[in-house]
């Protein structure tokens, strides 16, 4: 597929999140400030700058229901942002890191959060009503690395992670008084906090991003060693299967269905995985193969309108960026290492239609799925 090249706001984007309704996108700019943008017709303004960190903002996650923003940063720190009136009021979270968080993300029920950091522990917090901050209880001596990625179970209770010590291990985050026993399954339902369910040995070098599927029948991490790893029944007895790359390693990975992967990383081009009737995986396709030409009816409308859109901001904002004949193009829609990846989940349904992702380019991609397999649109959009 073709790709366009506008001006960019930053020189990189450590990593975003949507709004509920998805009309913001608040994305970190490689820096100590979270900036949210608001769509708008043409273009994007910039609406909010979240300052509160004194280093680089490594992770951010935005719940779906009660609209609030967490923030983890390399300063140790974590925030949960709530919007009072037109303004985002911080509010503090007590973590006791001694390194840099790394990574965070909501839990389905949005009553927890967890917390991934440099100091081998991973931090589940919960909000505590008298004291008006958020606390945290932590997972120690377990991991003997950094822990890059946290994924939540859909039970609310499971929690998957790995580690630069190639490892993916999952754990029990059941807490008294914030969780229900109702809401675990069998065997996680007797678990105590920070019980380590299993631990996959799978990768022999750095593990990065970790994924439950929407049933959470399926676990999916990757490799630095240019794998992609899938668990299905995890537990006791797990089936275990890997697929090696061609080419450079992943980063972050995203089931946009039960059964098909969407893969990111240093090849600057996300990757379809897709398991067939027997459930074996494998590779499918890059999404950027595709060649947008005027004789392609079904999209050309489709593009048109929207690569017009991103003309007028080009020359806004970038003059000198030639887009006027696309059908010359025909370059990644990412030109540096994809690091974060973000579904765009329509409400009520447990397929992702569209999703978006960003890197260190300093782009943010928005990704339109016309199914499973076929990219019908993408739109580039540079912060």
């Amino acid at each position: 597929m073709a790709a366009i090249s506008i001006h960019r706001f930053a020189q990189c984007i450590t990593c975003h999140a949507w709004s509920p309704d998805q009309s913001m996108v608040a994305l970190c700019p490689n820096s100590s400030e979270v900036h949210i943008y608001k769509m708008g017709e043409e273009e994007w303004e910039r609406v909010h700058i979240l300052q509160k960190h004194d280093q680089i903002v490594s992770g951010i996650d935005w719940s779906s229901m009660s609209n609030r923003i967490v923030t983890v940063s390399h300063d140790r720190n974590s925030y949960v942002w709530n919007q009072e009136g037109t303004e985002w009021v911080p509010t503090l979270v007590i973590l006791r890191l001694n390194r840099a968080a790394l990574c965070v993300q909501w839990s389905p029920k949005e009553n927890k959060f967890a917390v991934g950091s440099g100091a081998k522990t991973v931090c589940v917090c919960y909000y505590e009503q008298d004291n008006n901050w958020w606390v945290s209880k932590v997972i120690r001596k377990k991991h003997e690395s950094s822990v890059t990625s946290v994924a939540w179970h859909p039970n609310n209770i499971l929690l998957a992670t790995t580690s630069t010590d190639g490892k993916c291990r999952v754990f029990s985050t059941f807490i008294k008084g914030v969780d229900s026993r109702d809401a675990a399954q069998p065997s996680s339902a007797e678990s105590r906090f920070g019980e380590q369910i299993i631990q996959l040995d799978l990768s022999t070098s750095w593990a990065f991003g970790v994924r439950w599927s929407p049933s959470g029948n399926t676990l999916a991490y990757v490799g630095h060693n240019s794998m992609i790893y899938f668990v299905d029944e995890v537990g006791p007895s797990p089936l275990a299967q890997s697929v090696a790359l061609r080419d450079l390693p992943l980063r972050d990975v995203l089931f946009v269905a039960e059964r098909i992967v969407i893969g990111v990383g240093y090849d600057c081009n996300p990757m379809v995985f897709a398991a067939d009737d027997t459930g074996i995986w494998s590779f499918v396709r890059f999404l950027g193969e595709r060649k947008i030409t005027s004789s392609n009816t079904k999209y050309g409308s489709q593009l048109s309108g929207a690569f017009g859109k991103l003309y007028a901001q080009s020359t806004k904002y970038g003059p000198g960026n030639d887009i006027s004949d696309l059908s010359k193009l025909n370059v990644n829609a990412h030109t540096n290492c994809i690091s974060c990846i973000q579904p765009l989940k329509e409400q009520g349904k447990a397929a992702v239609s569209q999703f978006s992702t960003s890197g260190m380019d300093g782009r943010l991609v928005l990704w339109d799925l016309e199914n499973q397999l076929d990219l019908s649109e993408y739109i580039c959009l540079f912060f």
